[in-house]
């Protein structure tokens, strides 16, 4: 054996390092067992409807083991009542019932049976609900309980009806607005013969009253036109602010002589009331037909209130109507303790010519009116009621910090309508055309008529000196009257339509332009125009 010294130093090893040590290995941390009382307290903490099952089903469903607060809130019964029963007594749709018996044999851990339909509560009603059946295996993969969730539907609903029926009042609006818009140009040439008819007859007594009753019809079906165009929400609102609470004293002798001999009227109106912006013609005729309505629902002598509030709302806080949001309004409610109204009844109040009164007795739009002008205010109203008990009407309206706006002035005395300025007249109905035409020409207006805005495009050139445009402003009409003022820089516009037109544009000054609503009086054609070349 060589020592260390006799070896070359060449060829000496290298020292041998000191071993590492070997780590240990890392264990993974131990899973926490969470006590069963946990998971316990866990499931009836859930705020949907839960209960736990064995997977073996029964004639009447599976045989509940286990069911959490919010199901047992959901059924009405106690968890003791619940356990040992099967689910199908609370949850009784045969079809879903079908579903399971089919979905059980092969059920998959991450595929649950789903599905929406109705529990049974105790006390009869029901709840609609959003379900799910999920199976729970064994460490073989073998299917032994199943976890039910039941999940409360019932806002969801509420809020898919209400738009299924604000769909339905939006389509049938339309057609009403429709309707009305064609009746209108019936009801300007009715109306407006009459008037160029009266002159004519003026020395006949008998004629002239006969002419008369003629005008009145057609004023009385204006006002049907203005209910209907309300309702689909184009009836124009002269909105300013008033005091709901004045409005309704000046009006409680007329309130008083409609209930007559039927009933009381009491009146509740707070003090210090905030002020609203509405048109106050418009929400008297709300007022009126709310009246009429629980008049027409007394038996033998009722009593009717009718009240002002102040109301602060605060979010969550409206019950009557949820879709209220918080803030400031002042309320007006028409209560009255007459025969009442049952849930279904209740559903199609607003909708238009839909009545509970005997045939000949009501139109049905009464309601529609105060639907579309209380929407039209910015407003909300709701209905409570019960059957022999009576009904409520709440309307609450946003408060204004605005002060109450002046009366109106009083009616200026009538100028001379009479003119000799050339006039461009656009009404693609004819029989109204011809009407306006007639009028204009025998006021000494030098008219020209066209039926559309291509025909009068026709009929511009610098030699026609045309001084005011009669038309319906809208789409065409707009982008016609903007290239015929490059024409003609000083020109008017008089703007005929069923929409709001008191500001028919944005491109005129006030003093050059003007609206009328149809059906209009011939006088106040003559009126609006005269005014309008003399401003």
């Amino acid at each position: 054996m060589l020592s260390p010294a006799a070896c070359p130093r060449s060829a000496r090893l290298p020292p041998v390092p000191a071993a590492k040590k070997r780590p240990r290995p890392v264990r993974p941390p131990r899973a926490e067992r969470v006590p069963a009382s946990l998971l316990a307290a866990a499931l009836r903490a859930q705020s949907e409807g839960v209960f736990i099952a064995r997977r073996q089903l029964g004639p009447r469903g599976l045989r509940i083991l286990f069911a959490n607060d919010a199901f047992c809130a959901m059924t009405g019964h106690s968890a003791a009542q619940l356990v040992g029963q099967p689910h199908g007594i609370f949850h009784p749709e045969r079809t879903a019932l079908e579903r399971l018996k089919r979905w059980l044999p092969q059920a998959l851990p991450g595929q649950p049976l789903v599905g929406d339909g109705f529990l049974l509560r105790r006390d009869g009603t029901t709840v609609g609900t959003a379900w799910s059946f999920d199976p729970l295996v064994d460490a073989r993969g073998k299917v032994t309980h199943v976890v039910a969730t039941y999940r409360d539907q019932t806002e969801k609903r509420r809020l898919q009806e209400a738009l299924v029926h604000a769909q339905r009042l939006d389509a049938v609006g339309r057609l009403a607005g429709g309707v009305a818009h064609d009746f209108n140009n019936l009801l300007s040439v009715i109306n407006g013969y009459c008037e160029m008819l009266a002159a004519h007859v003026a020395a006949n007594p008998q004629a002239l009253r006969e002419v008369a009753e003629i005008h009145h019809a057609g004023r009385k079906a204006a006002t049907l036109t203005q209910q209907l165009l309300a309702f689909s929400r184009r009836q124009p609102l002269n909105a300013r602010v008033i005091n709901l609470g004045t409005l309704v004293q000046e009006n409680a002798p007329i309130l008083r002589r409609l209930i007559g001999e039927a009933g009381d009227l009491q009146l509740e109106l707070a003090p210090d009331l905030g002020n609203v912006r509405t048109d106050p013609a418009q929400f008297q005729q709300v007022l009126l037909n709310l009246v009429i309505n629980a008049r027409d629902a007394l038996r033998d002598k009722g009593r009717i209130v009718v009240a002002t509030a102040n109301r602060d709302l605060k979010p969550g806080q409206n019950r009557r109507n949820t879709d209220t949001p918080p803030g400031r309004y002042v309320a007006l409610t028409v209560t009255d303790n007459g025969t009442g109204m049952d849930a279904e009844t209740q559903k199609h109040l607003f909708e238009p010519f839909f009545t509970t009164k005997p045939e000949g007795k009501g139109t049905g739009l009464g309601l529609a009116l105060v639907y579309g002008v209380v929407q039209q205010s910015g407003g909300y109203i709701s209905v409570n009621s019960a059957v022999l008990v009576g009904s409520t009407f709440e309307i609450l309206l946003p408060v204004t910090a605005e002060p109450v706006a002046a009366p109106p002035p009083p009616v200026e005395p009538l100028p001379s309508l009479r003119g000799n300025e050339s006039v461009l007249l656009v009404e693609d109905d004819d029989v109204v055309r011809k009407m306006v035409e007639g009028m204009l020409t025998a006021d000494g207006y030098r008219v020209t008529a066209a039926k559309s805005f291509a025909e009068a495009a026709r009929e511009t050139a610098p030699d026609r000196p045309y001084r005011i445009l009669i038309a319906t402003l809208a789409g065409e009409g707009d982008r016609f009257a903007r290239k015929l003022l490059g024409t003609y820089p000083s020109l008017r516009v008089l703007c005929t339509s069923q929409h709001d037109v008191r500001l028919p544009v944005d491109w005129l000054p006030p003093g050059r332009q003007a609206g009328l609503n149809k059906p209009y009086a011939l006088s106040e054609l003559l009126r609006a125009t005269r005014k309008l070349l003399d401003a």
